[in-house]
């Protein structure tokens, strides 16, 4: 089982909601606040932990305001977890 965890420069972004559209898990949402260019960038939220590090968000962004971590988790692990 694999773990995203997205990281997105505010500054960088200009707010195009490319990310948000291709998000398979919705975990991208657009912002309430300004940067210093007056767009409304991408915030990542990531409900529930759910995000498995697709890179989906990243590979469409035509800044590179997007950098994605994968974690992966080896099967064993999960299913001594739950056995646990």
């Amino acid at each position: 089982m694999a773990k995203g965890h997205v990281l997105i420069d505010f500054e960088r972004c200009k707010g195009c909601e490319l990310c948000a559209s291709v998000c398979p898990k919705g975990g991208i949402k657009m912002s309430e606040q300004f940067n210093a260019k007056g767009y409304r960038p991408a915030v990542w939220l990531n409900p529930d932990g759910a995000c498995t590090g697709c890179a989906l968000c990243a590979l469409i962004c035509p800044d590179t305001a997007i950098t994605v971590y994968r974690e992966v988790v080896p099967r064993m692990a999960v299913v001594k977890a739950a056995h646990n």
